[in-house]
């Protein structure tokens, strides 16, 4: 017998594919996240806690270190094909070295939540978007080194973003406080009048016994 499957016709109508599911919403995919979770927060809380310690960066002579970083940057703007683009050598030119000391604190906390967050697996997907943020601004400063590596594994966190937190803190925070487009449980309960939950309870009893109950009750 031949079962008929709607023809899609939009963009929406397009299912995703078994794997895709297992990867990026199965808690079962969880431990394999948690490995890339541990791996990026070993190399950001390695990178930040080095730099809290320094006087460069968050000491008497903070700002020092980000801006020799950016005048490195702006050495590679030259050439026909320059490692630096023009507009990413205005940025550094005109707000990050006159701000450099602000930059060097920010540089250091920025990398040292996205590693907690990382580590313990509390709001996976938006700590990974942050580590994103850094490592392509380190790429467009001209410095390759595990950036492209980081990157990839962030964007891949950052599509896990149910799951990728699962063990770990997720597992409580994400259906407790759910996502701006779908609300969690403690603002649903907040939202909802007295007495809502319980009438929901006993309706739920209602559809699985199939007796009725009054919601007054």
């Amino acid at each position: 017998m031949t079962v008929s499957r709607p023809v899609p016709r939009s963009p929406d109508d397009f299912r995703e594919p078994g794997w895709a599911r297992f990867l990026f919403r199965d808690a079962r995919a969880s431990w394999l996240w948690l490995a890339v979770r541990v791996y990026l927060a070993v190399q950001w809380l390695d990178a930040g806690l080095a730099k809290l310690g320094n006087p460069a960066w968050t000491g008497s002579d903070a700002g020092s270190a980000v801006a020799g970083f950016a005048k490195g940057a702006l050495a590679q703007t030259g050439g026909a094909h320059p490692q630096v683009q023009g507009w990413y050598a205005w940025f550094l030119q005109s707000l990050v070295i006159p701000n450099a000391a602000l930059f060097g604190y920010l540089v250091v906390a920025a990398e040292i939540l996205v590693g907690g967050a990382l580590i313990v697996g509390a709001f996976s997907g938006i700590a990974a978007f942050l580590g994103l943020v850094l490592n392509a601004n380190y790429l467009l400063s001209g410095a390759v080194s595990l950036n492209p590596e980081m990157m990839l594994l962030g964007a891949l966190v950052v599509l896990a973003w149910r799951n990728a937190g699962w063990i770990g803190l997720d597992r409580w925070l994400l259906p407790t406080l759910g996502t701006p487009w779908q609300p969690g449980e403690a603002f649903v309960r907040a939202d909802r009048p007295r007495g809502t939950h319980r009438t929901d309870n006993l309706l739920a009893d209602q559809a699985q016994s199939g007796t009725q109950i009054s919601p007054r009750l």
